[in-house]
């Protein structure tokens, strides 16, 4: 072959190639909450913008961030992490700034949620679904509704129908902390103490089931392998929506000591392949009427101010809606890291190795 020829050959391979990398490079990455996402909008994205969307899942965060660590942060072009751990991935530098230019739609969020807790206002995160961990009860063993966490926490309310707590750390001992009244945000190393103590007390008594993730806790009420313990509204609500028979004596209540309120977010991380079709996936989640529909399929409420009118109405009261009397008993699970971190994870280790 002449060099002619060969040089020939070698362009023509070259567009090639570019054409198949271009080809390739229409997709998008998303890594999310297993059932968090409405495939009616997955299509609509994919059609408005010629892309293909990639969905992969996991079940809790620490698997979402070792993933990160194992490569994920160069593979992923958007994650969905809780409140509580966005400044940890920020500090961690697993993720990237949001190109607020391209999200104009940013505009859309309600007030409340632009608080820097979510990531130094808006920079790195943007707000998905937000939600409340409360407490569910089988109202036919307890025919007094309770309003405390005292159903799981002291005997005298409840000496034996079995019970459940989360796997969480921060939650179970932020629901501990609450009860014992200082708060389920406390970050105190003495009210940690003392919340570790009791949730070693309860996890000893003869009817308690178990820690458990919020869905299973709601199917463990349903069959009465249990008769409290913790979940999240937007599940109870689907759930209740779902199968009425089953979970008609099943009730959800935010305790008069507090609880978590959480927020989900749209992040990037600080290697996306295609960090333009994450701004746009962002922009596109926060588009009013999209922003609806995502509620409207998960039944968890919509930090979009401008989607409101779009909501199903079952959206727009309790429990998904919190009154604004319960909303003054919700706090966020606290952003921990460093030596803080690290001793919070020495005691939730001691609370389940014990």
């Amino acid at each position: 072959m002449t060099d002619n020829k060969l040089r020939f050959a070698m362009a023509i391979s070259g567009l090639l190639m570019a054409g198949v990398v271009q080809a390739e490079d229409r997709k998008l990455y998303l890594f999310n909450w297993t059932q968090y996402m409405d495939p009616d909008i997955i299509t609509a994205f994919e059609k408005k913008f010629g892309v293909e969307v990639v969905e992969n899942y996991y079940n809790s965060q620490p698997e979402m961030v070792a993933k990160l660590n194992a490569g994920g942060v160069s593979q992923y072009d958007i994650i969905v992490p809780s409140s509580y751990y966005v400044p940890r991935l920020i500090e961690m530098g697993l993720v990237q700034k949001i190109d607020k230019d391209k999200v104009p739609n940013l505009a859309n969020l309600a007030e409340q949620f632009r608080d820097p807790v979510l990531g130094e206002g808006l920079d790195y995160a943007a707000p998905y679904q937000w939600g409340v961990t409360g407490l569910v009860y089988n109202a036919s063993t307890f025919k007094e509704a309770p309003k405390s966490w005292s159903i799981l926490f002291d005997p005298a309310v409840n000496d034996a129908y079995p019970f459940g707590m989360m796997t969480g750390g921060q939650v179970s001992m932020g629901i501990a902390c609450a009860y014992l009244g200082h708060g389920y945000d406390c970050t105190d190393l003495d009210d940690w103490r003392e919340a570790a103590r009791l949730l070693i007390e309860t996890k000893h008594r003869g009817n308690f089931s178990g820690f458990s993730d919020g869905t299973p806790a709601l199917q463990q009420l349903a069959r009465k392998v249990t008769h409290a313990g913790l979940s999240f509204n937007g599940d109870y609500l689907f759930y209740r929506e779902e199968n009425p028979e089953s979970f008609a004596d099943i009730k959800f209540v935010i305790p008069e000591e507090g609880t978590e309120k959480w927020v989900d977010s749209m992040m990037i991380p600080a290697r996306a392949p295609h960090p333009e079709l994450a701004n746009a996936f962002i922009n596109f989640i926060l588009d009013a009427r999209v922003g609806a529909q995502l509620s409207n399929y998960n039944y968890y409420a919509s930090p979009n101010a401008a989607a409101v009118p779009y909501l199903d109405e079952v959206l727009t009261r309790p429990p998904i809606q919190p009154s604004e009397e319960d909303m003054a008993r919700l706090r966020f699970s606290p952003s921990l890291s460093g030596e803080q971190l690290q001793i919070f994870q020495q005691l939730w280790s001691e609370v389940q190795a014990r």
